[in-house]
């Protein structure tokens, strides 16, 4: 960004939608991100903040009472005009020097051997891939809860005949999500990768094109094959084979990531005149040729594979799999990689319509939601009770972060403890040969959990439920949390208060 651009109107919509001068308290920066110490962090509006022209990402870090707004280069010119309207008392220009200091030390370093390459090019591709499924998470996780319920209306209770046009109707509500989740992931990923987002998501309509998704239905029986794989189309002379789209999320990524370059090209060599036209046509034929011809099929190809692999993995030994991951995967959420585990989920329940994995993180939720509310049973300190009735219920709603940083991280042993419910209930539900036909997880996503062959599977879901939440409840009440942790924790706060500041 240029330094002679001007950035006060970016710093008026920041301000405003942060809460306003009232609510904030002082302002940092470090080498990226404005860093906003608020009176309440829930007056932010991030989607807002996200979508301003100027601003890469916004987040609330819980861990430094920050609300932290990614600038990127331009950051210091920003932080100016947010000063220079808020006035010189919400500066700390002390914090602000150790704030820079401390993340130009941390800043990665450009990669120096072939190793550094991949893992800088592996962290890239998960990145891309989170940032895209982030924005429609709460989207698929509604429409999981309404095929659930739609399951049980149906199969479990016989209520809705599934021949008639109200079971057609509610199904294409719960469904379309899935089916059309490479439009939605490829608008949220040209976004991300800063490519054209309508361009994107048409070239999406083309991969879930009803005549598209013909080819791949239609009967495979003696026509060529490649390595065992029919192929069923031909584009200009050329076999080639055609995959399902529909449900499927990386072909479409990839297509993302092309157009960027292939639309810049095109800009530069294509008149001003022509250009509104014939750029979007050019990028829509070349990137979609791209992806049916060569990457399509080849990614959807190693996506099936990968579905097939992490299923074979957890339903090995099923008891196992669920003690490792009910006592382990919330330490993924600590440093934020469980977002790497949602796209395999999700191209789980793509790919095979159900998701193990899924089933058995469930239990997870679940235990960190009930280490909260056992903290709020034994507390007598009514601002804590609130805050971690907040946390359990939060986490009973699918969302263990207010849960987590809120309470059980702050008190650690609160976290482990509610640890071992989740690995016994993970252990329980493998026993009981538990799947997952939804993307919805903890007990608001119990409707996940009803099976059209199989009406045992949402009484593992319960059982193993109610194990969670019990031994997670008498694990943290008697060996996890006392009042006492209290006073120790503002103690170790007052220690750490200046480098918690300027972290």
């Amino acid at each position: 960004m240029s330094k002679t651009k001007d950035y006060s109107a970016l710093a008026s919509e920041i301000i405003k939608y942060v809460g306003g001068p009232e609510n904030i308290h002082k302002v940092i920066h470090c080498i990226s991100r404005l860093r906003f110490y608020l009176k309440d962090e829930k007056k932010a509006q991030t989607e807002k903040i996200t979508a301003l022209d100027g601003v890469s990402g916004a987040l609330y870090n819980a861990g430094l009472d920050q609300y932290q707004v990614v600038i990127g280069p331009a950051v210091t010119d920003v932080y100016d005009q947010v000063i220079a309207q808020l006035g010189s008392e919400f500066a700390d220009e002390d914090a602000t020097e150790s704030a820079v200091d401390e993340t130009k030390a941390e800043a990665p370093q450009k990669p120096t051997n072939l190793w550094g390459w991949i893992s800088k090019g592996f962290q890239l591709l998960i990145g891309t891939i989170t940032g895209s499924m982030i924005p429609i998470i709460g989207l698929l996780a509604a429409s999981g809860i309404l095929k659930g319920f739609l399951t049980l209306f149906t199969f479990n209770l016989h209520l809705i005949d599934t021949k008639s046009t109200t079971y057609i109707i509610i199904n294409a509500m719960g469904d379309s999500a899935f089916y059309f989740l490479p439009i939605l992931v490829g608008y949220t990923a040209a976004k991300q990768l800063k490519s054209d987002p309508i361009v994107v998501a048409a070239i999406a309509g083309v991969l879930v094109h009803p005549t598209i998704a013909a080819l791949w239905a239609a009967p495979t029986k003696g026509m060529s094959t490649l390595l065992g794989i029919p192929l069923n189309a031909e584009f200009f002379g050329i076999p080639i084979h055609i995959p399902q789209y529909t449900y499927s999320i990386f072909p479409i990524i990839f297509a993302a990531w092309l157009a960027r370059p292939v639309g810049n090209w095109l800009k530069k060599v294509l008149p001003l005149s022509l250009r509104s036209i014939f750029q979007p046509l050019f990028t829509l034929f070349i990137v979609s040729a791209a992806v049916l011809v060569i990457m399509g099929p080849v990614i959807s190809l190693i996506s099936s594979g990968l579905a097939a692999i992490i299923n074979l993995l957890v339903t090995a030994n099923e008891a196992i799999a669920g003690l490792v991951i009910g006592g382990l995967y919330q330490v993924l959420v600590i440093f934020g990689l469980h977002w790497m585990v949602v796209p395999i989920v999700s191209n789980d329940i793509a790919m095979t319509g159900h998701s193990v994995l899924n089933a058995l993180i469930n239990f997870t939720m679940i235990a960190q939601g009930t280490g909260a509310l056992a903290v709020w049973a034994k507390t007598k300190n009514a601002s804590i009770k609130g805050l971690s009735l907040a946390g359990a219920l939060s986490g009973y709603a699918g969302v263990t972060e207010p849960a987590m940083y809120g309470i059980n991280l702050k008190y650690g042993r609160v976290f482990w403890m509610s640890n071992i419910g989740g690995a016994v209930g993970g252990f329980i539900a493998g026993l009981m040969k538990i799947d997952m036909f939804g993307f919805t997880g903890s007990l608001i996503g119990f409707p996940s959990f009803f099976s059209k062959t199989n009406p045992n599977n949402i009484w593992a879901f319960v059982i193993a439920s109610a194990v969670t939440i019990v031994v997670s409840f008498v694990c943290v009440y008697f060996w996890g949390f006392t009042d006492a942790d209290l006073t120790k924790t503002k103690d170790a706060k007052k220690k750490n208060v200046f480098k918690d500041a300027v972290n």
